[in-house]
């Protein structure tokens, strides 16, 4: 069995290039740089976080052949004051996730400092845990932590 060869392609482009003086040799340098810049382009990451869904730019392997690839999306939840020691369950309203590709986010507590979420502390009981099921994120907080001010959760998905 033979694995197809792919062409790699960068997502940089050429600082500069020399163009023939000849139209006919000219039109497949256009051609290829204009294929470049749009691969370019397309592949990027974009950074666009707001609290409705967004593409991120990225493309995913699809399983099980692995040829087409899938754009994920991303979406950002503001979360409001959690109390430690107890989990605030938040409704994420996506339907038909397949798959997260990331969960991250921060938050203020009250002493006033700020943490990535998921947090690891060494101090027994402060970690912040931050987790996703099919309806809702779930940011559990440890009871020897200070209570969360506020918070930004990011999703980051593949839809069916």
């Amino acid at each position: 069995m033979s694995i197809p060869q792919r062409t790699v392609r960068s997502a940089f482009l050429v600082n500069e290039r020399s163009f023939p003086q000849d139209a006919v040799e000219l039109e497949p340098v256009l051609s290829k740089m204009y294929i470049e810049t749009a691969y370019a382009v397309n592949v990027r990451t974009i950074g666009t976080f707001n609290t409705f869904q967004v593409t991120t730019g990225e493309q995913w392997f699809s399983i099980p052949s692995g040829q087409r690839t899938r754009q994920s999306f991303r979406e950002v939840y503001p979360i409001g004051p959690i109390t430690a020691g107890t989990t605030l369950t938040t409704p994420h309203g996506l339907v038909g996730v397949t798959a997260f590709t990331d969960i991250y986010g921060t938050c203020i507590t009250n002493v006033p400092d700020y943490r990535p979420l998921p947090y690891a502390s060494v101090v027994a009981a402060s970690n912040i845990e931050l987790k996703c099921d099919s309806t809702n994120i779930l940011i559990s907080v440890g009871a020897g932590s200070p209570n969360i001010v506020s918070a930004i959760v990011v999703l980051e998905y593949l839809l069916s």
